[in-house]
């Protein structure tokens, strides 16, 4: 089997993993009404997932380091099965916050873990099109899965959801144990030295790219259901058919955001990514009402996000290229407390201002972000420069 196809397999295995972190967006009104909460309130089921997905997962990465890396694969499924079967089973709110916990944990140990076995299984010059694939599989999870929870939890039970996704998880084991090779783990790396490179500016101000970006796409992102439910006035097919082109956009934009990345560099792939998704949660805040327009607009939206997941891992990859396990690690853990972050901060517009506000809110966000992407990239410019302009000088004054 060649590399190629073990990379698509992990891939196939990311779609389950994102599928069970996503649902609860899909599914959110649905979890609301059965557990007896408000909405804003299930939607911190994003927020508990996210954090503990943020601060668990370095630490776990560092105690796992030696682990051969297949072998981590399998563990952390193991502990991703389990956490769905908590789900499954949840007699009430906090069961389902302990299984979000469970989840984000097993989830983040197999997310690095599968990022830095793609990129080692690649060739050089294709390692952005390698994590864009993995990608691939998370915007799988919104193409297939996020609107198939939908469905199934208005005709069934939203638990059943997360049984199957259980009984998928052991396939899952069996198909990484045959197909992939053994990898050796790697040296283990204290968190304090994990942490070190945050006081690098440019890693610091790249890393706030990621925090922005995806803070300003979980503020809308997080209720997009009652969004599209209240506010545009779909039906309940409507919403699931609005979830689906939504993506079928996000697999485009994420192979988009690989392919550009490797043809015309991060620059131009990343800047414009966000910006453009800028525009495109204000222009959805400017036509709610019209649902014929929301459609092509909710696809313009999901594309431009999921371009710039690819493109920022690559760009992080370039900015410490020395350290990738630690690089994709710590984007990770920033990636989930923006999560985090956008969820709060969606609930709380949701709570004192209204849900038609949630897409001003995050277009702001992301507007931030683009600003931030342009500058991470003119520093980074300047210090290559200095790097190859001033041991000349020296030299010519020796």
């Amino acid at each position: 089997m060649s590399n190629a196809w073990k990379i698509y397999i992990l891939a196939i295995v990311t779609f389950l993993v994102g599928t069970s972190e996503f649902i609860i967006a899909g599914i959110l009104d649905k979890v609301a009404e059965d557990t007896g909460v408000s909405v804003s309130a299930a939607g911190q089921l994003i927020t508990v997932f996210s954090l503990a997905y943020a601060f668990g997962t370095p630490f776990l990465m560092a105690v796992t380091a030696r682990v051969e890396r297949r072998k981590l694969l399998l563990y952390s499924l193991a502990v991703f099965i389990a956490g769905n079967i908590i789900a499954a089973l949840s007699p009430n709110f906090e069961f389902l916050v302990a299984s979000r916990i469970v989840l984000a944990l097993s989830t983040g140990v197999f997310v690095v873990t599968g990022l830095t076995v793609a990129s080692k299984l690649a060739p050089p010059d294709k390692q952005g099109s390698a994590i864009a694939t993995l990608v691939m599989g998370f915007s799988t999870a919104l193409i297939v899965g996020v609107p198939l929870g939908r469905v199934i939890a208005s005709v069934y039970d939203w638990k059943a959801i997360f049984g199957g996704i259980g009984l998928l998880g052991v396939l899952a084991m069996f198909i990484i144990y045959f197909a992939l090779p053994q990898s050796a783990g790697e040296e283990p790396v204290p968190l304090r030295s994990q942490l070190a490179l945050l006081k690098q500016p440019r890693i610091a101000i790249a890393l706030a790219v990621t925090f922005l970006w995806i803070s300003g796409y979980a503020i809308a992102y997080t209720y997009i259901s009652p969004f599209l439910l209240t506010v545009t006035g779909m039906s309940e097919k409507g919403v699931s058919a609005g979830l689906f082109a939504f993506g079928i956009a996000s697999l485009i934009g994420s192979k988009f955001g690989g392919y550009s990345t490797d043809r015309w560099g991060v620059p131009l792939t990343l800047v414009g990514g966000i910006g453009i998704h800028a525009a495109a949660l204000i222009l959805l805040s400017l036509t709610a009402g019209t649902p014929a327009i929301v459609f092509p607009l909710l696809m313009l939206w999901s594309f431009t996000a999921w371009t710039t997941g690819p493109t920022q891992q690559y760009y992080l990859l370039t900015l410490a290229p020395g350290a990738s396990g630690i690089m994709l690690s710590l984007n990770s853990s920033v990636l989930q407390l923006g999560m985090a972050a956008g969820a709060g901060i969606g609930g709380v517009v949701v709570e004192r201002a209204s849900l038609s506000s949630i897409s001003w809110i995050g277009a702001l966000g992301v507007a931030i972000a683009a600003g931030t992407a342009f500058a991470s990239i003119k520093l980074n410019r300047i210090r290559k420069h200095r790097c190859v302009v001033e041991p000349v000088l020296e030299k010519a004054g020796a």
